[in-house]
């Protein structure tokens, strides 16, 4: 099959797959009147099943697609979200001569050379890549991750056929001008195609163990640069136990409350103090080792966060927990983005009697199976605003997920940690150092430059603007007028009226020249005053037709939340 011929059947093939769920409520039917979502429920029929099956038998890129909807309660249902977290990373390996291959070709030597020993045998096989069991030359164990070959160029041309179709829906349907789906496949692309190279990878795991020096709890396996390249990752050989497979035994024998709680803040100053978060915390990557340390694993996918944007999350989350729904909801609609229907009443009215009902549960000391997790709370809250529309940032999405993934690893470690109380006590931690941060002597030292600069520049900003004002040359101008629908309106109203003189112009002129006699004359009357009536009545018409069925409703509008 020729090339152009392949790439007509991949899309076809992606077109069946979204035509297939087109009514099933995937990427829409996200409304208040939908029970809040528990993405541990079971589902009620094999539909969302079905839908993660087709998602995976798609291919790897589709995996990924998966991984990312399941922090998207904005986008998903809560009962595909509960599909979704049961979708499976583990396909059938390469062949170890394709691998062999991989590995020779991106470090340059043969493997003999670079290893003492290579288990051609994986030790873990997924969609992207797979790992095996390698001995350095100095008897240092290691892992080496191997990119499967050819898995770029295949996720590079899925990648370009879901932005254009992307970009068809969000100029053709409500639901596209509403999601952005073209913005969401573009930060994918850049998140997966990040993954992609393995050095990227390699230089967070060494970011991510000088973030947790203060936290030697956590182990993070150091890269060996030497043996690392674009589809080829060396580390340290991690031996542990996976954190949700801990017995009853173990955690008698070892003290893996602190453990947990440790993990907790270690994620927590991630996000808001390094702006950095692990965008996939799941209990597969993290292990617990002989030595009762947490060792995190695959950092491919790693999240920025401005430090605005960090601020704004920080006070949101701290306000959720701390049981303040107002301000919970004031700040979520400061970091997003009002569509024209949003009901900012309803909104804040629905985020106050969740976090109400979170705080009352809480209070309670109600069973896990009964009460309302931080996780859960916050993806609560991304559910509501898309329901009242206000479009939040991916990031928040990404925090709930987060922080439901490290709360099911926390209380695997310690079923009575009080995961509430761990969160709450760090965010105070993280405002203090904030607070005595915004003292120093650096950040005084600069609000005193501004200052001196604001009183230096003052007396001649003050002259120039009497100036203006002694010479009547004092103008104000407003910006974004041209974007309102107020001048929208008044374009339109002057259209009309415009419209309407010519037609009445028309009208008259045809009944006066049907008292002039012509020789030209259709079904009886003079030619010209025929036609001027015809033409006053298609524009009368349309002008009728235009306001019945155009003046409904305004074309779609955005407005930025705060900065």
């Amino acid at each position: 099959m020729s090339e152009p011929q392949s790439a007509l059947g991949r899309s076809a093939q992606i077109l069946a797959f979204l035509l297939k769920y087109r009514g099933a409520g995937v990427f829409s039917g996200i409304t208040l009147d939908t029970a809040p979502a528990d993405i541990d429920a079971p589902t009620v029929d094999g539909r969302p099943e079905e839908f993660v099956t087709d998602l995976e038998a798609l291919g790897p890129t589709f995996v990924k697609i998966g991984q990312s909807l399941s922090t998207r309660p904005d986008m998903v249902p809560p009962e595909y979200l509960a599909a979704l977290e049961r979708m499976q990373d583990d396909v059938a390996p390469v062949p170890a001569d394709a691998i062999r291959a991989v590995v020779e070709d991106e470090l340059g030597v043969k493997i003999s050379t670079a290893f003492s020993a290579f288990d051609d045998t994986p030790i873990g096989s997924a969609s992207l890549a797979q790992v095996h069991r390698a001995t350095m030359r100095d008897g240092r164990a290691v892992a080496v991750k191997v990119q499967r070959p050819d898995i770029q160029e295949q996720i590079r041309a899925d990648l370009d056929i879901l932005a254009n179709l992307a970009r068809r829906v969000d100029g053709a349907t409500d639901i596209g001008r509403r999601m952005q789906f073209a913005d969401w496949v573009n930060e994918f692309r850049k998140t997966l195609l990040a993954e992609l190279d393995y050095r990227v990878e390699a230089e967070n795991l060494s970011r991510f163990e000088r973030y947790f020096e203060s936290y030697p709890e956590l182990f993070v396996p150091k890269p060996i640069w030497d043996f690392t390249a674009q589809r080829v990752l060396t580390m340290e050989l991690v031996d542990g136990t996976k954190a949700t497979d801990i017995t009853g035994i173990r955690r008698t024998e070892s003290d893996l409350g602190g453990l947990a709680a440790t993990l907790m803040r270690a994620y927590l100053d991630q996000m808001f103090v390094h702006g950095e978060l692990h965008a996939d915390p799941h209990p597969g990557n993290l292990l617990v080792t002989a030595d009762t340390r947490l060792a995190l694993l695959d950092l491919g996918m790693v999240v920025h966060v401005p430090p605005g944007q960090r601020e704004r999350m920080l006070k949101l989350l701290f306000a959720a927990v701390d049981g303040r729904g107002e301000e919970a909801a004031s700040e979520s609609i400061a970091m997003g983005t009002r569509l024209e229907d949003f009901d900012e009443t309803r909104y804040v009215r629905e985020v106050a009697q969740l976090v109400a009902r979170y705080a009352a549960r809480r209070g309670a000391r109600a069973a896990p199976s009964e009460s309302l997790s931080e996780g859960r709370l916050v993806l609560e809250l991304v559910r509501l605003a898309t329901a009242c529309g206000l479009r939040t940032p991916p990031e928040l999405s990404l925090l709930g997920k987060t922080l439901l993934n490290l709360e099911r690893v926390a209380r695997a470690l310690d079923p009575g940690l009080d995961v509430k109380q761990v969160i709450e006590d760090h965010l105070e931690n993280i405002m203090r150092a904030r607070l005595r941060k915004s003292f120093s002597a650096a950040n005084l030292a600069s609000e005193l430059m501004e200052v001196q600069s604001l009183l230096r520049e003052s007396p001649r900003k003050i002259g120039d603007l009497l100036s203006l004002l002694a010479d009547n040359r004092m103008q104000v101008k407003v910006t974004g007028l041209e974007e309102s629908h107020l001048l929208e309106s008044m374009h339109k109203i002057a259209n009309r009226i415009s419209a309407g003189l010519v037609t009445a112009a028309l009208i008259v002129g045809a009944a006066m020249m049907m008292s002039v006699d012509t020789d030209v004359r259709l079904l009886g009357y003079p030619a010209i005053a025929l036609v001027l009536f015809v033409i006053a009545s298609v524009l009368g018409l349309g002008l009728v037709a235009s306001a019945l069925f155009g003046d409904h409703k305004p074309k779609p509008h955005e407005e930025r939340g705060a900065r």
